[in-house]
């Protein structure tokens, strides 16, 4: 009876330590490395025009201090349009760089604040008017830049993989609309539209 109970208490404390150093795992320190982005691919019909909308971003983060992670991201994107046969497309080419500061981050769940500057080169091929195409000559060169502040969270499925949320808050944007004397459009957002919140898949290294 003795070793049984012995043997019990060994089986209890070796998976009590199992299950500590498993959750150990999950969460962030310093020194990761992590991978994180979008990829949609979306097709809609209105009226003679039908768009196919494509766009991939990657984004990279590493963890320079325990609570505190930078990064970068890369973004392509393209909506090519055809119209009775024609095919025009406006694509776009971005960059950016991001800061972010966890609250919990060795934790499973951990929240997270982050702040980002994104700059995009867009290449018009077309513009709709009042449900009309227009399509110049050649293609018109626009260029944004702009800042955003948002909140997210984290939550460890397994070792490496995490689930991802985010939602913006605050946003500016400026847009040249090809510059040569054009009129700058610039926006301004205040305020969590939850019904844009983005979820994402996050692999660390």
């Amino acid at each position: 009876m003795k070793k049984i109970i012995l043997s019990l208490l060994a089986v209890a404390t070796f998976g009590t330590a199992n299950a500590q150093e498993t959750s150990n795992e999950a969460g962030f320190a310093k020194g990761d490395l992590f991978i994180s982005g979008a990829f949609s691919f979306s097709t809609s019909k209105t009226g003679d025009f039908k768009v196919n909308s494509f766009e991939v971003a990657p984004k990279v983060g590493y963890f320079v201090t325990e609570n505190i992670a930078i990064g970068g991201s890369i973004g392509y994107q393209s909506n090519k349009l055809d119209f009775d046969g024609e095919d025009v497309a406006n694509t776009g080419l971005g960059l950016g760089a991001f800061g972010r500061y966890y609250f919990t981050p060795a934790s499973k769940f951990s929240l997270f604040a982050e702040l980002g500057v994104n700059y995009t080169s867009f290449d018009n091929e077309y513009f709709i008017i009042d449900g009309e195409l227009f399509a110049p000559e050649t293609s018109v060169e626009s260029k944004e830049i702009g800042f955003g502040l948002g909140f997210g969270m984290n939550y460890f499925v397994s070792s490496n993989f995490s689930i991802e949320a985010g939602v913006g808050v605050l946003g500016y944007a400026s847009n040249d609309n090809g510059g040569d004397g054009a009129d700058k459009t610039n926006t301004f957002s205040f305020g969590g539209d939850w019904r844009a919140v983005t979820f994402g898949v996050n692999y660390k290294f």
